[in-house]
């Protein structure tokens, strides 16, 4: 009977525009797209450049602190006052980075997320100045006054870079092209790990050349930005322009045909006109947001706490102690590594999904960690265990890079609709320096106390962010924005504290088989 067959197959419905985004979503890849994010993106080179670039000439720098002393006071500087400007000119750049991060909501719903980039190049303008003339002035109050200027532009751009590249990307590659913002930190650390080199700038006479170079991609991204697009959902959302966005839109998605992301923005606009303006102070009051961005929290944690920091500010003399006969070397490949294993996260990340990945990569850590606490305990014993030890720290930066080295950064934006974004990408890069200034500082006094066991200390942290990542950060994968921030709206405090497949966020979005 016809009444009795209905019930076994799904009712027809005429399909609309939302659903066909989530079915059919498209990927297509245009010049106008590579050329926003790689752009963009050279802002993520100069944050790996310049935190990777001050410790290859640690001894050269110092003999200049100490030259400059001596001309000054007639006398060799003091080992501890030597110990301090070192340690302040490491790390007043974190400092730099923590106030730049907090402050990115200040630049982007004012100015518009590109012209912010734009704008802030000023600071790299000034850094690049300060740190290349330092020497030729005898002055190492410009050397460290220019590492907290070229922080505070590295802080803002950590902040700029994931949301515009997030903005502008269709959703079907929205994961793929947010890992070449840790491409891009990846490759900054590398070049800055070869020019180090003493053989190329890494001696007395070429250091503030190597300090300066931070100038060149600077004025390259000024050059360039001006022909990239500002943010259409920007100018749709917060200032309402939607012919441009339309115009931005075709553009960059190379088809006339742009009803479905327009029609996916209006949606997220018509939520955001139902709430009232997002402050950091009202993310965490707020039980709509305080999930989500303490998940964003946690997720910065685990790639600042997770011990890469630890690797790379002390990479060199973590392979001397291992018995490397080329420990310098021995670090390159270790970049070389790190950006290699970037590359395959851009493309598999759409393939396997975000909270897949960090979840192998934070595992994948934890073994490499425990794998290195072994040799470094038996290599007085075993001499071969310097090897172990090598590929114990390669095969750590390779699990850092599948997952908590590039997805904590756009997951942020991904986790949040237009309103709070700002906001919550301001609390998550401040959460991302301010740990990365903890390790950074404390790493060689906890390295002194722990001995070959420091590393215990990342295995259980890495434990610990695998098991929060596992019962609580969802899937974002192939969903829209407002998709996402609809899972937790309707999920509420309780819904969202359980992992939700892609069936289930959809079926949220939906609305219809979801209780609300």
């Amino acid at each position: 009977m016809p009444e009795e067959e209905k019930p076994s197959s799904p009712p027809r419905r005429a399909p609309t525009e939302s659903t066909s985004l989530v079915q059919a979503p498209r990927k297509e890849i245009t010049v106008h797209l590579i050329l926003a994010v790689a752009v963009a993106v050279i802002g993520s080179l100069q944050f790996g450049y310049n935190t990777g670039v001050i410790n290859a000439p640690q001894k050269v720098i110092e003999r200049f602190y100490n030259e400059t002393w001596l001309h000054r006071y007639e006398e060799s500087i003091p080992e501890g006052t030597l110990t301090t400007l070192w340690s302040l000119s490491v790390a007043i750049f974190s400092v730099g980075g923590m106030i730049g991060s907090f402050s990115v909501g200040l630049f982007v719903n004012r100015f518009g997320r590109r012209n912010s980039m734009l704008i802030v190049n000023v600071l790299a303008f000034l850094a690049a100045i300060l740190m290349g003339f330092s020497k030729l002035a005898n002055s190492f109050e410009m050397l460290i006054t220019g590492r907290f200027v070229i922080g505070l532009y590295c802080g803002l751009t950590t902040g700029f870079v994931p949301m515009y590249v997030g903005e502008v990307a269709p959703t079907a590659l929205r994961g793929a092209l947010g890992t070449l913002h840790q491409l891009g930190i990846v490759i900054g650390i590398l070049i800055a790990q070869v020019f180090g080199l003493e053989s190329i700038m890494g001696n007395d006479s070429m250091w503030p050349y190597l300090l300066g170079f931070t100038l060149i991609p600077a004025v390259l991204q000024v050059l360039t930005l001006p022909f990239c697009p500002e943010s259409p959902r920007f100018l749709l959302i917060n200032q309402n322009e939607e012919n441009r966005a339309k115009s931005i839109l075709r553009k960059l998605r190379g088809t006339t045909d742009v009803s479905s992301d327009l029609l996916e923005m209006k949606e997220e606009s018509q939520q955001m006109m139902r709430e009232k303006k997002v402050t950091i102070l009202e993310l965490f009051r707020s039980p709509l947001y305080r999930q989500p961005i303490v998940i964003a929290i946690v997720l910065q944690l685990s790639q600042q706490l997770s011990g890469i920091n630890a690797i790379f500010y002390y990479s060199t003399q973590i392979f001397e102690k291992a018995g490397v006969a080329q420990p310098v070397y021995a670090t390159i490949g270790a970049g070389v590594v790190n950006t290699a294993f970037t590359v395959v996260s851009l493309f598999v990340v759409e393939r396997a999904g975000r909270r897949t990945l960090h979840l192998i990569g934070l595992m994948g850590m934890a073994g490499c960690a425990v794998l290195m606490t072994i040799a470094l305990v038996l290599l007085e014993k075993l001499a071969w265990m310097s090897y172990i030890s090598i590929v114990a720290i390669f095969g750590f930066v390779a699990f850092f890079e599948i997952g908590p080295g590039p997805i904590p950064w756009f997951i942020v934006a991904e986790l949040f609709s237009q309103g709070p974004r700002p906001s919550a990408i301001a609390v998550a890069g401040f959460s991302n320096w301010t740990s990365n200034f903890i390790v950074g500082m404390c790493f060689q006094y906890v390295e002194r106390l722990c001995g070959a066991y420091v590393f215990v200390i990342f295995i259980v942290l890495l434990i610990f962010f695998f098991i929060f990542t596992y019962f609580k950060v969802p899937e974002t994968k192939g969903r829209t924005f407002d998709e996402i921030a609809s899972g937790f709206r309707q999920g509420g405090a309780g819904q969202t504290d359980k992992q939700l497949a892609p069936d289930e966020f959809h079926n949220l979005g939906s609305g219809a088989d979801s209780q609300v």
